[in-house]
C-alpha cells in the first residue's frame, strides 16, 4: 500500500511540472546602431555579480505591496549572470570596436583592461520601470593606466505587462550600460 501511495504521488507531481507550460525569455538588447570611440582595446569582463533574486532562474518583479514574486511558470532562458555577462561583452564590443570578451581569457595576448561589473539592483519595480543600478570597474591589466570606478542607475519603462515586457525592458537597460561602459561615462 506504501508503495502505491508513493508511485500515485511521483505520478501526481510529474503532471504538475509540465515543461509545455514554463515559458523561457533571453537578455537579448536590440542591435547597436551607434559607433562610439574605443576606449577600452581587447578588455576582459569578468562575470557579472547580480542579487540572487536577480540570479536566480525565476523571472522576478516587484508588487505593489514591495514584495518581490516569481512563478516556476516564467523563467530566464539561460544563467542570469551568465546571459547579462555575454550580452554585455557583446553590446560593447559592436558599440565601440573593442575586443570584450567575458571571462576566462581565451586569447594568447592577454587583455589590456578587466572590467568588473557589480549589479545592486536589477528589478521590474512596481512604479513600471526595470531599474539598473551598480557600480563597474575598469582596471589596466598588461598596460599603463588607471582605474576606473563609475556608478550607474538606470531605469528603462515597461512597454506592457508579464514577462515578455520584463525581459524586453532588462535587455535595453543591458544595452544602455553598455554604452555607458563604451564612453566610459
Amino acid at each position: 500500500m506504501t508503495r502505491l501511495l508513493l508511485l500515485a504521488t511521483v505520478a501526481a507531481l510529474a503532471a504538475c511540472s509540465n515543461p509545455e507550460k514554463t515559458a523561457r525569455y533571453t537578455i537579448d538588447p536590440p542591435a547597436a546602431t551607434k559607433r562610439l570611440p574605443d576606449r577600452l582595446g581587447m578588455a576582459e569582463l569578468r562575470e557579472v555579480s547580480l542579487p540572487q533574486y536577480a540570479s536566480g532562474q525565476e523571472i522576478s518583479w516587484q508588487g505593489a505591496d514591495g514584495a518581490l514574486h516569481s512563478t516556476p511558470k516564467t523563467i530566464w532562458a539561460d544563467d542570469p549572470s551568465r546571459a547579462v555577462t555575454l550580452a554585455l561583452a557583446r553590446q560593447i564590443s559592436a558599440l565601440s570596436g573593442a575586443r570584450v570578451i567575458a571571462e576566462p581569457w581565451p586569447l594568447a595576448d592577454g587583455p589590456q583592461r578587466r572590467i568588473e561589473v557589480r549589479v545592486e539592483q536589477f528589478m521590474a519595480q512596481a512604479d513600471g520601470a526595470v531599474r539598473l543600478s551598480g557600480s563597474y570597474y575598469v582596471t589596466p591589466a598588461m598596460a599603463e593606466g588607471r582605474d576606473i570606478v563609475r556608478r550607474f542607475d538606470l531605469s528603462v519603462p515597461l512597454a506592457g505587462e508579464g514577462p515578455a515586457a520584463i525581459a524586453a525592458a532588462q535587455s535595453q537597460a543591458v544595452a544602455q550600460l553598455a554604452e555607458q561602459i563604451a564612453r566610459l561615462d
